[in-house]
């Protein structure tokens, strides 16, 4: 398991490479304690409070792509549930901070990542509007 990277995925590389090159600006991997939840999205928006996260599809149980493991079941699937329970608790807890919260799927196509990405932020987080 020590193979499975918890942060610096290719999706996020992607993702943070895209916005960078548009002129946003955010924090990676940055540890929001939220009373007694302690959250890490992959990008953090800090002035307008937007957090992003790139889940993985088996990690997170995608409705898609995510399968429930034959091998090792019975270690699997509570692993499985607890991280399914603990992103409810997450987006429970930046909402109630006052945090939008987007996640985003590993095998979303770049360019609706973006889109969903810049929706949210609204433009203002832009730092850079000429492409030179």
């Amino acid at each position: 398991m020590r193979a499975n990277r918890r942060t610096d995925t290719k999706p996020e590389l992607a993702l943070r490479r895209e916005l960078h090159r548009l002129g946003y600006r955010y924090r990676k991997d940055l540890r929001l304690d939220l009373g007694a939840v302690k959250v890490r999205p992959d990008i953090v928006f800090t002035a307008r409070k937007v957090a992003i996260f790139v889940d993985g599809c088996f990690w997170h149980v995608c409705p898609e792509h995510g399968r429930q493991p034959t091998t090792n079941e019975w270690y699997w699937a509570p692993k499985l549930r607890r991280t399914m329970e603990r992103d409810r608790a997450a987006n429970a807890a930046l909402s109630e901070a006052g945090w939008q919260v987007v996640r985003l799927w590993e095998h979303e196509n770049l360019d609706s990542a973006i889109a969903a990405v810049t929706r949210v932020l609204g433009g203002t987080e832009h730092v850079s509007d000429h492409m030179g």
